[in-house]
């Protein structure tokens, strides 16, 4: 788990301009998937084992203690699908990009082709060949 976590702040503070581009024009495509699953799938299903509750609507009611008349409602429900988009996203992009760094690291351990014989190595085999059908 630890190098889970490690990984990931490096992921973070990664300075990479094209890594960078690419999340912000997934993460804004991705938003409005994200945004739909959160609001229509999970806070309902989440609002069924809390007693049918919809969480989106979840509001704290603060006194206007200074002006009076009406409470300022403090939007809890739309922050924590807020959180819950922001989560899902970043996950979503990370295991794209431990994917690709896998990958990219199998390609750097495979063993490189072996290097083609000099004309000189190629000559001694041949003599080598010749001596050994003596």
């Amino acid at each position: 788990m630890k190098k889970f976590i490690a990984e990931f702040k490096d992921f973070i503070a990664r300075g990479n301009v094209l890594d960078l581009a690419i999340g912000v024009i997934i993460g804004g495509a991705f938003g409005a998937i994200t945004n739909a699953l959160v609001e229509h799938i999970i806070m309902p299903f989440i609002g069924i084992f809390i007693g049918g509750l919809d969480l989106s609507k979840w509001v704290i009611n603060v006194p206007n203690f200074i002006y009076g008349g009406e409470p300022i409602a403090i939007g809890i429900g739309a922050f924590l699908n807020a959180i819950i988009n922001f989560l899902i996203i970043a996950l979503v992009l990370f295991s794209i990009i431990k994917a690709f760094n896998a990958l990219k690291k199998k390609e750097e351990e495979a063993p490189a082709a072996p290097p083609e014989p000099s004309a000189e190595e190629k000559l001694l085999t041949e003599i080598r060949d010749l001596l050994a059908k003596k």
